[in-house]
C-alpha cells in the first residue's frame, strides 16, 4: 500500500506541477476555463471516493495523461498548440491536428474507466457485450461533450471559438466523435490484457 500511495502521490504531484504551468499567462482566460474545467471536476471526485474506490494503477495513469492533454489545450487553445503548429506547417497539412489528438484521447481513457466500473461493479465479465457497451459509453461521452460545446457556444457567443477548435471544418463535431470512438476501440484492443492485471493488482477483480 505505501508503494501504491507514492506511485499515487507522484501523478498528484505531475498533475499540481502541469496545472501551474497551464494557468500562467494562458493564451485565452475564458477559454482555458472551458478547456480544464473537466479537471476541475473530476480531480475532487477521484479524491472523495478514493477510499471506496480507488481505480487501478493503469487507470489513474490514463486518466492523468487525459488531464495534460487538457491542460496543455487550455494553455494554449487546440487551434494554437505550438508542437502541432510547427507539424501543420512541416507537413503541409490543413489545421493544427491537436485537437484531433484531444478527441482521440477523449475516447481512449474513458473506455478504460468505464471497463474498470463494468467489470467492478455489473455482473458483466470480458466479452462481447463488455466490449460493445463500453463503446457505446465513449461514444456517448463524446456526444455530450459536443452538444457541451454547442450550449457554450449558444450562450457566449464570439467568445467559445476557440472552445470549439473547428478551425472552418463545417464536419468538425463528426469528425471528433469519430475520432473518440476509435480512440475507444484502440484503448480495448491494445490494453484490456493490462488493465485485467492493474486491476488484479488491486485486488478488484479475479
Amino acid at each position: 500500500m505505501t508503494t501504491d500511495r507514492r506511485y499515487y502521490a507522484l501523478l498528484l504531484a505531475i498533475l499540481g506541477a502541469v496545472s501551474v504551468w497551464s494557468a500562467i499567462q494562458p493564451h485565452d482566460r475564458f477559454t482555458w476555463y472551458l478547456e480544464v474545467f473537466p479537471v476541475m471536476i473530476a480531480l475532487p471526485i477521484l479524491l472523495f471516493t478514493y477510499k471506496r474506490f480507488p481505480f487501478s494503477r493503469l487507470a489513474y495513469a490514463l486518466m492523468l495523461v487525459h488531464a495534460i492533454v487538457l491542460l496543455i489545450g487550455g494553455h494554449y487553445t487546440y487551434a494554437e498548440m505550438p508542437l502541432f503548429n510547427w507539424l501543420r506547417d512541416a507537413n503541409d497539412w490543413d489545421r493544427n491536428y491537436y485537437d484531433r489528438l484531444g478527441h482521440v484521447a477523449q475516447g481512449f481513457i474513458p473506455a478504460i474507466i468505464a471497463r474498470e466500473i463494468l467489470l467492478r461493479t455489473s455482473p458483466l465479465r470480458p466479452g462481447k457485450w463488455l466490449f460493445f457497451l463500453v463503446l457505446c459509453i465513449a461514444l456517448a461521452i463524446s456526444a455530450l461533450y459536443e452538444m457541451l460545446e454547442w450550449w457554450v457556444a449558444v450562450a457566449s457567443g464570439s467568445d467559445a471559438v476557440a472552445f470549439l477548435a473547428t478551425q472552418g471544418d463545417v464536419w468538425d463535431t463528426q469528425w471528433d466523435m469519430f475520432l473518440a470512438l476509435l480512440g475507444a476501440l484502440a484503448a480495448l484492443l491494445l490494453l484490456s490484457g493490462w488493465h485485467d492485471r492493474s486491476m488484479r493488482r488491486l485486488g478488484a477483480v479475479r
